[in-house]
Parts: C-alpha cells; sequence; structure tokens
C-alpha cells in the first residue's frame, strides 16, 4: 500500500524535520514571505515582524484594520456584529479616530452610511483597498528593511547549524 505522493512529503517533513536541511526551514518561510502579502500574514512570525516594522513606520493601523476585519467576517452573533463593527468603525473610520486608516472619501462615506444596520462585507471595500496598500507599498519596504534583513540572516545562520546535527 502506497501513501498518495503529497502524504509521503508529509510524513518525510515529519520524520526528519528537526534531523535533516531537507525540509523546509525557518529560512525557506521567512523568504516566503516575499512572495505575497497573505503568505507573511498567515505567518505568525511573519506578522510579528511586519507589525514592528509598520510601527516604526506610524503605519501599523493598516495591519491592524487588517486583522479587526478578518475577525469581524468569522463574527456570528448580530449583536456582536453590530458591536465589533461599530468599534471598527471609531477605531479606524471615522474622522479623527485614534487609529484613522488613509482610505478614500467614497469608500468611507459609505461605511459611514450603513454603519447603522451593518453586514459582515460592510468593510470589505476598505479592506482591499488597505490590503492593496500593504502589497505595493509596505510589503516592499518591509522587505528591503533591516527587520527583514536580520531575520532572514538569523533563520540562515540557524539552518546552517542544523544542517549537520552530529557537529
Amino acid at each position: 500500500l502506497s501513501l498518495p505522493q503529497t502524504a509521503q512529503v508529509k510524513d518525510h517533513n515529519v520524520i526528519f524535520k528537526d534531523r535533516c536541511c531537507f525540509h523546509r526551514s525557518n529560512a525557506g518561510e521567512t523568504m516566503a514571505w516575499s512572495e505575497s502579502v497573505d503568505t507573511l500574514l498567515a505567518n505568525k512570525d511573519g506578522l510579528a515582524a511586519f507589525r514592528t516594522f509598520l510601527k516604526s513606520e506610524f503605519s501599523e493601523e493598516n495591519v491592524e484594520f487588517w486583522l479587526a476585519c478578518e475577525d469581524f467576517k468569522k463574527t456570528k452573533s448580530s449583536t456582536k456584529i453590530a458591536f465589533k463593527a461599530q468599534k471598527i468603525y471609531s477605531d479606524f473610520i471615522q474622522a479623527d479616530a485614534p487609529k484613522e486608516i488613509n482610505i478614500d472619501f467614497h469608500t468611507k462615506n459609505d461605511i459611514s452610511q450603513n454603519i447603522s444596520e451593518p453586514t459582515l462585507s460592510c468593510f470589505d471595500n476598505a479592506q482591499r483597498l488597505i490590503y492593496s496598500l500593504m502589497a505595493k507599498d509596505s510589503l516592499p519596504r518591509f522587505l528591503r528593511s533591516e527587520v527583514y534583513k536580520e531575520l532572514v540572516k538569523k533563520h540562515q545562520d540557524r539552518n546552517q547549524k542544523r544542517w549537520l546535527p552530529f557537529l
């Protein structure tokens, strides 16, 4: 009985994870963050590093807004939908919000007009704009930053030590 190809690869990674250089290393994961914002945001360490970088640039409200929207879209209770929508609106959207995001007037106006009866998709356009801003502006700067370069170097150094576990 032979395992499907993906199961064999997965088993290989589980078996050899800390003993061999053939699995996808932390350095490989760190390098993969450069592929897309999705890869970066889906990785706990990547997200933490990206947030640190954005804080240094005084623009962490973008990733915080994006994360708040992701959490909001998973909300089931209509009471919680209204509460969370109002919180997102007051934190990120309304004029002079403490973490006001930079979105166009029409998007902001649409949200303002519909916030009294919010739906799970009421922030989608704003979230798309912020995602695009992070992908086109913040991510390239992050990938050129010392924060990112240091992480890659640290993971590469750690991986080189793992390569010869008998030393």
